[in-house]
């Protein structure tokens, strides 16, 4: 099976809310994407977003140039049905993003447990390929993956676990780390899951 119709599947039976990602309030990302000094005009990217709540709340904040990217249709149409009209003042991609080719540039980008999933060098240079011709010179690039104590495996597929200097060595030398946060991430079957929150500057 490959990676797409996996992810359709995982969002196709079962409800989102039962995902061990799952966050009903994304507290740390919104933290996060205040601390960048944006305006509510600036373009903000959240990849693997499909349906996650972090576009609800920004969309509540008065952000109006919002992007949502996921592999999975079925995450955002879900997310798309939960918003209601307000789906329509998003922007919505459905694609995998080691394969897309961005034709805008975004003033932040946000990745909640995908760049993990790429355990291939291959693809994780694919993905820094793109985000570095999405991501506006100056702009902000905040990754949540699981931290080195964290699982080693998630949704049935192996993750690449890392630590704040461990990311920055893989993003490369535009990057440069700005904070990072711990967190214990309580899944919706009360399991705990270490994440660790990096946030970078861009720079060209």
């Amino acid at each position: 099976m490959d990676r797409k119709q996996h992810w359709e599947d995982v969002y196709r039976l079962k409800p989102d809310d039962s995902l061990s990602w799952f966050q009903p309030q994304p507290g740390i990302s919104l933290e996060l994407i205040h601390a960048a000094g944006l305006s509510k005009t600036d373009a903000l990217m959240d990849v693997g977003g499909g349906a996650s709540r972090l576009v609800d709340h920004l969309l509540a904040e008065g952000f109006t140039d919002l992007t949502v990217l996921d592999i999975a249709e079925h995450a955002l149409q879900k997310t798309r049905e939960r918003l209601g009209n307000a789906a329509n003042r998003v922007h919505w991609i459905a694609a995998d993003v080691t394969c897309w080719k961005p034709d805008r540039k975004y003033r932040l980008w946000h990745d909640r447990a995908v760049f993990h999933f790429l355990t291939d060098a291959t693809e994780r240079a694919a993905y820094r390929k793109n985000l570095e011709a999405a991501l506006t010179p100056g702009g902000t690039a905040i990754f949540a993956s699981f931290a080195l104590e964290g699982p080693e495996r998630c949704s049935g597929l192996p993750v690449q676990r890392y630590s704040p200097q461990t990311l920055t060595s893989e993003l490369g030398s535009r990057f440069r780390l700005i904070q990072h946060r711990h967190e214990a991430h309580h899944t919706p079957a009360d399991r705990i899951q270490q994440f660790q929150y990096s946030v970078f500057e861009y720079r060209i």
